[in-house]
C-alpha cells in the first residue's frame, strides 16, 4: 500500500457532531452499557479495532466512545443524502475492492493530526469474532505508530426487533467493551510484507483475547 492523497483530511469538529448525534440516538433507542472507556488514551492518535456483526456497531461505538471517531466505511454506503451526511460528520469513504489511495491518505492524515480512526478489521460484517483479519489495520498501525484499542460490541445480534427486524429490539441492552491499547509493530519500524503479516498475527491474538474477556465480563 502506498498513501497518496490530495483529498482534505476530515475535521474532528465534524466527527464531534457525529458523536453527539450518536449519543442521542444510541442512548435514546437502546441501553448501551460501556465498559473500559477510561482505557482510551485521552490525546494523540488512536485506532479503534471494532468487531462487526451488525450495522449499528459503528454508530454505537461512535456514540458511546469518549472521543470523536472517523470510521472507514464502505463506499456503497455513501449514496445520496446519507453519503453527504457521513462526509459531513467526518467519516471516510473507502473502496474495499482496490487500493484506495485517497482513503489511505485521509486515514493517515486523521492519525497524523492526533485523531481517532475506527476500523472494522474483518473488512465486512460477519460473525464479529475477529477470525479473519485484513492487512489494512496492521498497515495503518505500523505506518502511523498509533496504538490500537480493541473494541467489542456484544448484543447487537442477539435477536431481531419487533418493529424493525433489521435492528435490535428497542431499549435492549448492547454492551461495548474497550480494551487496553497496544502497539502492533515489533519496535523495528519495518513495513515489509513480512512485518505486516507478523503484525496482523499479533493483532489477531490481542483482539481475540479481548473478545473472550469481554464475553466473560458481560456474560454474553
Amino acid at each position: 500500500m502506498t498513501a497518496s492523497s490530495t483529498a482534505p483530511v476530515p475535521s474532528e469538529k465534524g466527527a464531534e457532531v457525529g458523536r453527539r448525534i450518536g449519543v442521542g440516538l444510541m442512548y435514546g433507542l437502546w441501553k448501551p452499557r460501556v465498559l473500559g472507556a477510561w482505557r482510551v488514551p485521552a490525546t494523540g492518535p488512536v485506532i479503534y479495532a471494532v468487531n462487526h456483526s451488525h450495522n449499528i456497531d459503528g454508530p454505537m461505538v461512535m456514540g458511546v466512545a469518549p472521543r470523536p471517531t472517523h470510521f472507514l466505511i464502505k463506499k456503497e454506503a455513501f449514496v445520496g443524502p446519507l453519503g453527504r451526511f457521513l462526509t459531513g460528520i467526518g467519516q471516510l469513504k473507502v473502496d474495499r475492492h482496490s487500493t484506495d489511495r485517497t482513503a489511505i491518505g485521509q486515514a493517515l492524515g486523521v492519525l497524523a493530526d492526533g485523531g481517532v480512526l475506527g476500523i472494522f478489521p474483518e473488512g465486512t460484517r460477519g460473525e464479529g469474532d475477529f477470525a479473519s483479519l485484513r492487512a489494512g489495520l496492521a498497515y495503518f498501525a505500523v505506518r502511523s505508530g498509533a496504538p490500537i484499542v480493541p473494541v467489542a460490541v456484544l448484543g447487537s445480534t442477539d435477536r431481531p426487533g419487533r418493529l424493525i427486524k433489521a435492528l435490535p429490539p428497542l431499549r435492549s441492552r448492547v454492551d461495548v467493551v474497550f480494551g487496553d491499547p497496544f502497539d502492533a509493530g515489533d519496535g523495528s519500524g519495518r513495513r515489509t510484507r513480512r512485518a505486516l503479516d507478523e503484525a496482523t498475527e499479533r493483532i489477531q491474538k490481542q483482539l481475540t483475547a479481548h473478545l473472550d474477556n469481554a464475553r466473560r465480563l458481560t456474560g454474553r
